[in-house]
């Protein structure tokens, strides 16, 4: 009897340890390589990829990484495009503004008409805090935006993505410092951006309706759309897939418009669309964008419920 319920514990031991192994298995993965990092799921299947530096291949016409690219739904469907022809300094998800004005002007976003874009570059100094669970990962990391030899800004970000029914969620904390007061020059675009692949047809959604609002004019800030709790493009792809991507603008973020391009395929909340934007000395400024891909039609109530849960 004695033996029998040793045999028995061990069998329940081996049963736990196994469990407890597969959990382990489950997770998502963090797997960094040289110039980029990679977000994977259980099944080794890439989620998201962070691009530590410009990618050799890519015909970016800025020297910037930093940036995230490709997104993907559950089903993989790549949302994200790089370096597309209309638009060669895009770069899949990206921060930067077309004009700096400060101790140097410069313009990170890459277009280069009103703030020299010659030698500003955005530069990776390390990855740091990978974690891992079953259902989310992440990792911190610090940029400097550099003009030359000169680190105008000062980036830390911290970034997690969470595996939800139907969708992935990529949540997203910039903090800039600067150590002289910089201003970011009011511009109808700018900022954070969702660049979208263009193969296809798009439809623009908004908390409970279609917007009918007419694509925005870059150089007139106040064509921007109204701020909102989120925007998202519903995209029929080619193969007749259906898939999408929205970006939610955290509550707490400055004063906010958009600039969501359906021809271009961008979502980008402008935060100088209302004014130009100071960064104060050593005052950090921080912004929080959650980005969500999704298969299928437009998921409006996960949005609404993701936004909810979001600004708590």
């Amino acid at each position: 009897m004695r033996r029998a319920l040793v045999i028995l514990i061990l069998l329940g031991l081996g049963v736990v340890v196994g469990a407890t192994q597969g959990a382990e298995h489950a997770k998502l993965r963090v797997e960094r390589e040289p110039g980029r990092v990679f977000l994977r799921g259980p099944s080794g299947n890439a989620l998201v990829v962070y691009q530590t530096e410009r990618p050799r291949a890519a015909q970016l016409s800025v020297e910037s990484g930093c940036f995230f690219h490709p997104l993907y739904t559950p089903a993989g469907v790549a949302l994200t495009d790089l370096a597309p022809p209309d638009h060669r300094h895009h770069r899949g998800i990206f921060l930067g503004w077309v004009e700096m004005r400060g101790r140097k002007n410069a313009d990170f976003w890459g277009w280069g008409a009103h703030a020299p874009t010659q030698d500003c570059r955005i530069v990776s100094r390390g990855i740091t805090g990978i974690w891992q669970k079953s259902a989310a990962a992440g990792f911190r990391t610090r940029n400097d935006w550099m003009a030359g030899d000169d680190p105008l800004v000062r980036e830390d970000l911290e970034m997690q993505l969470k595996v939800v029914p139907g969708a992935h969620v990529l949540d997203l904390e910039y903090r800039l410092r600067t150590d002289e007061d910089l201003t970011l020059v009011q511009w109808a675009f700018s900022g954070f951006c969702v660049r979208g692949r263009k193969d296809g047809s798009v439809v623009a959604h908004a908390p409970g309706r279609i917007v009918d609002l007419p694509n925005p004019d870059h150089l007139k800030p106040e064509s921007d759309w109204p701020d909102a709790p989120w925007y998202a493009f519903a995209m029929k792809l080619p193969g007749d897939v259906q898939a999408g991507m929205a970006v939610l603008s955290h509550p707490k973020n400055p004063r906010t418009r958009w600039y969501n391009d359906r021809d271009i395929r961008v979502l980008n909340p402008s935060i100088t669309a209302l004014g130009d934007v100071t960064l104060k000395a050593k005052k950090p400024l921080l912004l929080r964008y959650r980005v969500v891909a999704f298969d299928g039609p437009i998921p409006g109530p996960l949005l609404d419920s993701l936004a909810a849960e979001w600004a708590r």
